[in-house]
């Protein structure tokens, strides 16, 4: 189950969204398939990301070879590193704080850096974990429209958190993510 929680105003705004999971999986797997490059890679947009665990350490997501073969064939150039941050609080296995920046698209590239906080509560007694990631998006609205997830699937940013989200849950329930392409 996920769900994504914003008020009218929010969604009128675009400040902030609240994406949330329940995952049948140990905060520790969590965490490793959020930091792990080994794992991040294997599900949402399969663009592997490597995090630097601790204040002011870097935060890089890679283009895809498909990515890149994609974007050629829609006329723009897809650069190496397609999101980049900042980690500003990690607490394994619980809690990591970070900026984000998409930089696939030179619209939301130009918004900046927005702020990225992934939580895991867990586990209640049968074995579930709660992962919550809050993306705050003040005074930007192209990336708000890429990640929140509403619009037709397929369309301009995919499924956004909802399916990225979605995919992690599958990926650690099942051991195999959403098919790709």
């Amino acid at each position: 189950m996920t769900s994504t929680e914003a008020s009218t105003a929010e969604r009128a705004t675009g400040t902030t969204q609240i994406h949330r999971v329940y995952i049948k999986a140990t905060p520790e797997r969590i965490w490793q398939a959020i930091t792990d490059p080994e794992w991040n890679g294997r599900y949402g947009y399969s663009a592997p990301a490597e995090y630097e665990l601790r204040a002011g350490g870097g935060y890089r997501s890679f283009a895809t070879e498909e990515m890149k073969r994609a974007s050629a064939e829609m006329g723009w150039p897809c650069p190496d590193v397609i999101v980049d941050g900042e980690v500003l609080e990690a607490d394994p296995p619980r809690r990591l704080v970070q900026t984000w920046r998409m930089l696939m698209d030179p619209t939301p590239a130009a918004e900046g850096f927005s702020r990225l906080t992934w939580e895991i509560e867990g586990p209640g007694q049968d074995g579930v974990c709660r992962l919550s990631v809050t993306h705050e998006l003040a005074g930007m609205p192209s990336l708000y429209a890429m990640t929140v997830g509403d619009n037709e699937f397929g369309a301009m940013g995919g499924g956004g958190w909802p399916w990225i989200l979605s995919d992690l849950k599958t990926l650690l329930e099942t051991g195999e993510s959403f098919p790709k392409g």
